[in-house]
C-alpha cells in the first residue's frame, strides 16, 4: 500500500485485494484489511486491484450502456426515474443536483444555475416485491437486462468481500455486516457525460458532478480513460484529480459506515470537473469540448431496515457517538429526496 500519513503527499492507496481473496491465513488477510481500512481512515478513497472482476464484464457493461445513451431521448423518457424510494430509472441531464446541502431552496437554485451535467440509469435489485426497475424495451438495447442484472450480483459479492475486510480492520468479527447487507438493496447507475463546451465548466460551481459525498456503505466505481475525477484532501480541503488506472476500481467509504464507525472511515467529498485539457478536442466552442466520459457507480448499501448506530469499538468516553440511529432507509430516501428535481 502507497503511504497515506499525515506528512506525505496527499495519495490514494493503491491495494491489492487479490492478496485477502487468496488469504491462507487470518494474519494475511489481517494485513490487506488494516491498509483498507487504513485508507479509508486517511483519505477515505482507495483503488483496488486484484478485485476479481474480469476486464470482458466490464467492457460488456459499458457497451450495453452506452447502446442505452444512444437511445433517443424520447425512448429514454419512457423509462424515467420518479420516485426516491424506489430509486430506479432514466435520469436526463440536469435533473439532479448533487450537493452536501439540505435546504431545497439552496439546493433548487443551484440547480437552476449549475446542474450536474451528465444523464444516469439507476438500477435496484430486481426482486424487490414494492420497487419495480425500469428496463428498456429487449428489442431496442437486446442484452441489457441481463447484462446489468449479472453485473449487479459481481458487484454485490464483491462488496461483501470488502465490508468483510472492514469489519476485521476494525477489530470486529469478518461476518459483522453480513446479516447487515445480505438483501441487496444496492443501486447500480450507469452514467454519461455528453461532450460539452468547456467554458461551461469554468463558471462558478458548475461540475459535471458536484461535490459530494455517497450516501451508504462503500461506492465501487468503475472509470473510464478520460478521467475527471476528484477527490477532496482531508487535509488542504483541495480537491486533487483520482486518475483512472487500468485494471483498478475505486473505492469509496459512504456516508452510513461513516456514521456505523462514528467517523473513525472517512465519507470524503468528490466531484467530477473537465478531465485535462490533454484530453479536449480543439473544435467547437471557445476552450474546447470536453470529451464523452462514462462510469458506472455500483453504490453498496446496508439492509434498509438495518439500523445504522455508532459501533461500540468506535465510542469511547473522549469520543461520544456523533450521530443519532438511523434506518437505511429514512437515511437514503431523505438524500434523494433532496437532491433530484
Amino acid at each position: 500500500m502507497q503511504d497515506v500519513h499525515a506528512d506525505a503527499p496527499f495519495r490514494i492507496p493503491l491495494i491489492d485485494f487479490s492478496a485477502f481473496r487468496t488469504a491462507s491465513s487470518q494474519s494475511e488477510k489481517r494485513q490487506v484489511a488494516d491498509d483498507i481500512v487504513d485508507g479509508f481512515k486517511e483519505v477515505g478513497f482507495i483503488y483496488l486491484t486484484g478485485h476479481g472482476i474480469q476486464p470482458d464484464v466490464i467492457e460488456s457493461v459499458y457497451k450495453k450502456s452506452a447502446e442505452f445513451f444512444k437511445l433517443p431521448q424520447h425512448i429514454k423518457d419512457q423509462v424515467a426515474w420518479d420516485d426516491p424510494r424506489a430509486n430506479r430509472g432514466y435520469v436526463k441531464v440536469g435533473r439532479e443536483r448533487v450537493t452536501q446541502s439540505s435546504d431545497a431552496e439552496e439546493i433548487a437554485a443551484l440547480r437552476k444555475k449549475s446542474p450536474d451535467m451528465k444523464e444516469t440509469m439507476e438500477i435496484g435489485r430486481d426482486w424487490d416485491p414494492v420497487w419495480k426497475n425500469k428496463w428498456p424495451k429487449e428489442i431496442d438495447v437486446p442484452g441489457f437486462k441481463d447484462t446489468m442484472l449479472q453485473f449487479f450480483r459481481t458487484c454485490h459479492e464483491l462488496h461483501t468481500v470488502v465490508m468483510r475486510s472492514v469489519a476485521l480492520g476494525l477489530d470486529l468479527p469478518e461476518d459483522f455486516f453480513e446479516d447487515k447487507i445480505n438483501q441487496q438493496s444496492h443501486n447500480l447507475r450507469l452514467l454519461s457525460y455528453p461532450p460539452m463546451p468547456a467554458r461551461l465548466l469554468t463558471r462558478e460551481g458548475q461540475a459535471r458532478a458536484g461535490a459530494h459525498s455517497d450516501y451508504g456503505t462503500l461506492t465501487l466505481l468503475f472509470q473510464d480513460s478520460v478521467g475527471g475525477l476528484e477527490v477532496q484532501n482531508p487535509r488542504t480541503q483541495d480537491f486533487q484529480p483520482a486518475p483512472p488506472i487500468p485494471g483498478t476500481v475505486v473505492v469509496n467509504a459512504g456516508d452510513l459506515l461513516a456514521r456505523w464507525s462514528n467517523n473513525t472511515l472517512r465519507s470524503t467529498l468528490h466531484r467530477v470537473v473537465a478531465p485535462f485539457t490533454s484530453k479536449m478536442s480543439n473544435t467547437g466552442a471557445a476552450g474546447g469540448m470536453t470529451p464523452a466520459r462514462q462510469s458506472i457507480a455500483f453504490f453498496c448499501n446496508p439492509n434498509f431496515d438495518a439500523i445504522i448506530e455508532s459501533l461500540p469499538a468506535c465510542v469511547s468516553t473522549s469520543n461520544p457517538s456523533k450521530y443519532p440511529p438511523v434506518t437505511t432507509e429514512q437515511y437514503i430516501v431523505r438524500r434523494l429526496a433532496e437532491t433530484y428535481d
